[in-house]
């Protein structure tokens, strides 16, 4: 099953149909990322989308106050590999020196609970261009697998979001997921914003607790 923010390695074929339907002015990049073999991200699926079609995105770095993002279809069929996203202590080498002491402490905090990372900073780890910048957020996952988890993990973000800018989603089992500071904020029974493969709707905080174990 594929999920939002996985890493998809595209074969030979998934390449030539992703510069096939590409923009003139996005061929430099899908050939630069088809060269170092990076991986594409997989995103939310679209209205458009083929029922055998992936959708991925490619973001270059940060370019005169954006970034561009580049929108890929391609045929599940011609994804050589498909990975999670990176392990924060995988992405945590690719940090600023300011980050290195409250990252490694985040770590050493962590125990059992699996963070990884996605956006900026996994995207400066993988491909080692320049994507962070003083204003730049860590973007995390956080996928519990019980109710104890979610709690513990919920803590950990709070107690270390005072020395780092952390941001990101808590992934319950079904693939819905949540930005963690909404569900820091939200009270209970109260509804929050969810995100899956295919679709964004609200969904009442209790039942996604009783998701977990």
């Amino acid at each position: 099953m594929f999920s939002r923010h996985d890493q998809a390695w595209l074969n030979g074929a998934g390449w030539a149909a992703a510069l096939a339907g590409a923009a003139p002015a996005h061929a430099q990049a899908l050939e630069q990322w088809r060269a170092h073999d990076w991986p594409l991200i997989i995103t939310r699926r679209t209205p458009d989308a083929l029922p055998d079609a992936l959708c991925l995105g490619l973001a270059l770095p940060p370019d005169a106050g954006g970034k561009l993002r580049i929108a890929v279809q391609v045929n599940q069929n011609t994804v050589a590999r498909v990975e999670n996203a990176l392990p924060l202590h995988a992405a945590a080498a690719a940090a600023p020196a300011r980050w290195a002491g409250p990252l490694a402490a985040l770590l050493a905090d962590a125990g059992r609970i699996t963070l990884r990372a996605y956006g900026s900073l996994a995207l400066q780890a993988v491909t080692g261009l320049t994507y962070l910048t003083e204003s730049s957020d860590i973007d995390l996952l956080f996928k519990p697998a019980s109710v104890h988890e979610l709690d513990a993990g919920m803590r950990l973000l709070q107690t270390h979001a005072a020395h780092l800018p952390l941001d990101g989603e808590i992934v319950f089992p079904d693939g819905a997921a949540v930005a963690w500071k909404e569900w820091r904020d939200a009270a209970a029974g109260t509804r929050v914003l969810v995100k899956d493969a295919g679709s964004v709707r609200l969904i009442s905080t209790d039942s996604l607790r009783e998701l977990l174990a």
